[in-house]
This record gives C-alpha cells, structure tokens and sequence, in this order.
C-alpha cells in the first residue's frame, strides 16, 4: 500500500511561513535542493491545499525560462509531469498534470492508495495535512528544519492533534545545518 506523507520545511519553532506569511528562510542550498529533487523521485501524487498549488505553479512554465540552471530544470522535469491533486474551494480550475479534489481527504487518499501506481502520495500544506492527521491518514511526517525561530505564523504541526507515537527513519544534517527528520507513524 502506498504511504502518505507529509514533508515540509519547518523553523525550528515549528512553522512553516512566518506571522508576515513570508517563507524566504526555506530558499534551499545546492545541497538542500539535490536533496529535495532526490525525494520527488519516490513520490507518485501530491496532494496539495490551493495556497501550496498557487506558490508551486512557477513550475508548470519554468523550464521556458533560459536562464534556469541545471539542478532547476532537473525539478522541474520531475515536477510538471507529477500528477496532482489540489484541495480548493475557491479555484475553479487547475493546471497542468493537476485536477481539483472531488471528494474529501480521505475519499481521495482512498481512491488513490487502490489505484495501481508507484510512489508515495505526498501531502503539502499545513492545513491540509492537519485535515489528514485527524483522520489517522498520515504514516510518515518528514520534516527540513531550518536554523530560524521565525515567532509565529502558520504551524508544521496542527493544533490540538491527538498524541502520535513516531519512529526515527532517517536524518540528516546539511552543510548549511538545516537538519532532515523523517518519521514514521508507529502503528
């Protein structure tokens, strides 16, 4: 069965945008990226809230654009066809490899863990993810932590989740002391 993951890059005070909405501190290194293009290699869809959707379209066209370097072409070739799920009540409609939602969380996370196909389903978007760790949905948080207390904004981790037991899989520290966490639920 195909795991369900949520990875983000987090402040070490546990957001993902800052209380300006601003994320400028999550611009990854050479390094970082390699990393991050690595990891979208096991990923199969992504299911994203609209807020993830609309920062991420910069990809759809990126690679029209000649001054991109190697490593942005090398995302953007494993991006733009990645199939896509966006959960959205105000888009209409979606780019690209992308298509609205068209049931809740757990009826696509369903639908697509019966569907054949490779890869992890991927969870991007805080509010998003929280909707599928209420439900128990999640099996794998997966977290890039950066040395940055940014004091407030919207949190990795939703408010009021029930306890979950996790299992250290991996980490990894980073020239620029960024630091990977991947957990695994344990079940």
């Amino acid at each position: 069965m195909r795991s369900v993951t949520y990875s983000m890059s987090v402040s070490l005070d546990g957001y993902i945008v800052g209380p300006d909405g601003g994320f400028d501190w999550t611009a990854p290194d050479a390094e970082v990226f390699r990393f991050w293009i690595e990891e979208i290699r096991g990923v199969g869809v992504h299911l994203l809230g609209r807020r993830l959707y609309e920062t991420m379209l910069y990809w759809e066209t990126a690679d029209q654009d000649p001054t991109l370097d190697d490593a942005d072409r090398e995302w953007t070739a494993l991006w733009k066809p990645l199939p896509k799920v966006v959960f959205s009540t105000t888009l209409s409609a979606v780019q690209g490899t992308a298509r609205l939602a068209s049931g809740s969380v757990a009826e696509e996370i369903e639908r697509l863990r019966a569907e054949p196909g490779e890869g992890d389903i991927a969870i991007g978007g805080a509010a998003l993810a929280a909707e599928a760790a209420a439900l128990g949905l999640i099996d794998e948080y997966q977290a890039m932590v950066y040395p940055v207390l940014v004091g407030g904004g919207t949190p990795f981790f939703p408010q009021h989740e029930r306890r979950v037991d996790l299992e250290l899989v991996d980490t990894r520290t980073f020239s620029s002391k960024v630091v990977y966490l991947r957990y695994r639920v344990a079940r």
